[in-house]
């Protein structure tokens, strides 16, 4: 977790002590401070009032899975607020400043009522949260009773509703594939160690896809050789996603099957491989 701590210029002092507890870069306030540390850090503590800072990350914000988290702390460091990703960093780092006798507000309800979400379930066993909009649903249910988490062992083709949240081994990097009809396994093997030497990587655990191409043979037998996980996405998951590239898929009525699908289940949520063809196969490689 990427700390940076941003002050007002008045309260430097306080906020020395914390960059320095939380092994953070220190910044004092100014009126693009926001804009410039945008995709820099996982979480963002801000020595203000919750106003000055939610007005500042407001005009950056995309979703709580992207986003950096945001924790105010009183200038007086008798408080820390989470404000934004309780459950993507926020909360933990408060936990963390309660060292420096900074008391805690957290207020994320599966917190406060002793419960474990879905977000700390898949952190606490080193998975990411597939389906990411189940969340919500799920986490509800949490406050009401147990809900179980099973295991399931490969092989095995998961479906699952909304009220179901699938989580897989987390792995830094997600490849996102699009292919031509009958892609064979050594096309995809061939185009995704191509890409894997253009973004400089040693390889991923995860692949996604759109769900319009799970017919395909080709890359599930590609998955399976390279010990991968392959994921299918539904169209509103890929087109809630901005691919910074063109893209043919508009004719199946998608923003694009590579950049948008590695996106959507990256935990940055920013490409270290733009969206490349490889003969029949088109990679994008996200983090």
């Amino acid at each position: 977790m990427k700390y940076v701590v941003v002050t007002l210029p008045r309260f430097a002092d306080a906020g020395r002590k914390i960059s320095e507890f939380l092994e953070a870069d220190l910044h004092l306030y100014h009126a693009e401070i926001f804009r410039e540390l945008t995709g820099t850090a996982d979480c963002i503590v801000a020595l203000m009032s919750s106003g000055i800072a939610v007005r500042g990350v407001a005009p950056y914000l995309t979703d709580k899975w992207h986003d950096a988290a945001l924790v105010v702390v009183t200038p007086d460091l008798s408080y820390a607020i989470p404000v934004l990703g309780g459950h993507h960093g926020a909360n933990d780092c408060v936990k963390r400043l309660a060292a420096l006798g900074i008391t805690p507000v957290i207020s994320t309800a599966t917190e406060v009522t002793g419960k474990v979400s879905v977000e700390e379930t898949a952190k606490r066993i080193g998975c990411v949260v597939v389906n990411r909009s189940s969340t919500r649903k799920v986490n509800g249910a949490v406050l009401d009773s147990d809900v179980p988490v099973l295991r399931v062992d490969p092989p095995k083709i998961l479906v699952a509703n909304p009220g179901v949240s699938v989580l897989v081994n987390e792995s830094r990097y997600v490849v996102g594939i699009g292919c031509r009809l009958g892609t064979t396994k050594e096309e995809v093997i061939s185009a995704v160690s191509a890409a894997y030497a253009a973004a400089g990587i040693s390889g991923s655990t995860l692949f996604a896809s759109t769900m319009k191409k799970f017919h395909e043979k080709g890359l599930h037998e590609a998955a399976a050789e390279l010990g991968a996980n392959l994921i299918f996405l539904d169209d509103a998951t890929i087109n809630a996603q901005i691919p910074q590239s063109a893209s043919r898929a508009s004719l199946l009525g998608l923003c694009g099957v590579a950049e948008p699908c590695c996106l959507a289940l990256s935990e940055k949520g920013q490409l270290v491989l733009k969206k490349t063809v490889f003969g029949r196969v088109t990679v994008a490689i996200g983090e």
